[in-house]
């Protein structure tokens, strides 16, 4: 069936019955089950053949040689930074930031910005991933770069969360500065815009206690409560972030968050590598929530935070990817590998956390911290699938009993062979669905010669 055929069928069908060898439903998986769905969302799940007797009006959709797993979701994410990959590899931080971001910002018109969100799209869609969180700040004072990331989002099919970036500290690129009213208004008209939207969410995001002002997070804080949302932000990345709340406000990055008001069961912090043991105690009793990104972490030689202790203490955890220039990999199923490794070294400790722990933060745990029915497969959720062949060699000794864990620790890129998000395939056998795979690459092409030509003029 062509391309076209397939979208108008998935299009006129809006009960579908789902089929697989295999479906993972609370860390273990099920065999002879089969996944109803209707208009996107899972409504039943249950013996194959009965559900099939019951429903004899759905479109029975074979998946005999794959394991049906939830589409991983991607907690923190920066589009953009994926045209920047490779640039300024292998340097501090600083050097990394200067070269890579801040020199190339003013190249980042709505055309590039969308060529970038397809592209890293494209690739988390390859890789397994059915929803990001892209904490977006290359606003250019509006919102027609915000809207380029949502229309390359919609144009490829993955459920969208825009953590709108709220950003005023002076010493960055003025393509990330807004004066608070303005950040206000603008990610209030986005949010109000897209509420309602099955596949678009807008939450506020002050960019981090350094490249935001008191009153910039605090209105991000009172946003998120207005909007019902939780409220991105960026904390104890690294020691010289620490070291500068300390120097300014006399306490440490997640006291002054308490001291200003905005700790609480909103916050969504990223990374929080830095912290001491008060500070863990103090994000678990507010119930804040952490993105964690081990990789991105790794790369830019961040340090490693303390997983085990935040779970302990109550925070609830899931994973991003950050952006490809500080990663390079955007892949869910890396960063769920990558958690496990880290921590276990870390402690020198190899129970420390398990194949079950770093699966669930990948997938339901980044569903509750980003205030969404995913990560699941159960009734009520989003219809977001992977289907994992079974054939794959990475996946092997076969059993699934050892299926979990190859997941997190095995499986290789070449095993993820459909991504169903709502209902529809948007990935199919290597083969985005709805952008063709070349139209990404011509984009990122011309972006590329676009800072060819910078770099020319410069010399």
């Amino acid at each position: 069936m062509a391309t076209g055929e397939v979208r108008r069928a998935q299009a006129a069908s809006t009960k579908q019955l789902f089929e697989p060898r295999y479906v993972e439903m609370n860390q273990k998986f099920q065999e002879d089950v089969s996944v109803l769905v209707l208009d996107g969302t899972i409504a039943d799940i249950g013996p194959r053949d009965a559900l099939a007797a019951r429903h004899p009006d759905a479109e029975r959709i074979d998946w005999h040689g794959f394991a049906l797993v939830p589409g991983t979701v991607n907690a923190h994410n920066h589009s953009f930074q994926s045209l920047l990959r490779g640039i300024a590899a292998d340097e501090p931080f600083f050097v990394w930031r200067d070269e890579a971001l801040y020199k190339y910002t003013p190249c980042l018109d709505a055309d590039a910005v969308y060529a970038g969100a397809l592209f890293a799209f494209s690739e988390m869609l390859l890789h397994g991933v059915t929803t990001v969180a892209d904490f977006f700040y290359v606003h250019d004072n509006g919102t027609e770069n915000d809207e380029a990331v949502i229309q390359a989002a919609s144009d490829l099919g993955i459920r969208f969360v825009m953590a709108r970036t709220m950003y005023d500290w002076d010493g960055a690129p003025t393509a990330y500065r807004e004066r608070v009213e303005d950040a206000v208004r603008r990610t209030r008209h986005l949010a109000v815009k897209y509420q309602g939207s099955d596949g678009v969410t807008i939450h506020p995001a002050p960019h981090s206690p350094h490249a935001a002002s008191p009153e910039m997070i605090q209105a991000g804080h009172r946003l998120a409560k207005e909007l019902g949302t939780p409220f991105h932000i960026h904390v104890a990345e690294e020691m010289f972030e620490v070291n500068e709340i300390l120097r300014d406000y006399g306490v440490r990055p997640v006291h002054y968050l308490d001291s200003l008001g905005v700790l609480d069961d909103s916050t969504l912090a990223i990374h929080l590598v830095w912290l001491e043991d008060d500070e863990i105690q103090l994000l678990g009793s507010r119930r804040a929530s952490l993105a964690y990104c081990p990789s991105s972490n790794m790369f830019l030689a961040d340090g490693i935070t303390k997983i085990p202790e935040l779970l302990r203490a109550g925070v609830n955890i899931g994973l991003g990817t950050d952006g490809a220039c500080s990663n390079n990999r955007i892949s869910v199923f890396e960063e769920m590998r990558m958690t496990s490794l880290l921590q276990k070294v870390r402690t020198l400790d190899a129970t420390i956390i398990r194949a079950a722990d770093t699966y669930r933060m990948g997938t339901s745990a980044g569903g509750e911290i980003l205030r969404l029915p995913i990560g699941k497969i159960e009734a009520g959720y989003r219809a977001d699938f992977v289907a994992i062949d079974l054939n794959d060699l990475s996946l092997h000794p076969s059993s699934k009993d050892l299926l979990l864990s190859h997941v997190v620790y095995a499986m290789q890129p070449t095993a993820i062979r459909r991504v169903v998000v709502g209902g529809k395939t948007v990935v199919q056998d290597g083969q985005l669905q709805q952008v063709w795979n070349g139209e990404v690459r011509q984009r990122v092409t011309a972006v590329q010669e676009k800072f060819a030509r910078m770099a020319a003029d410069e010399r």
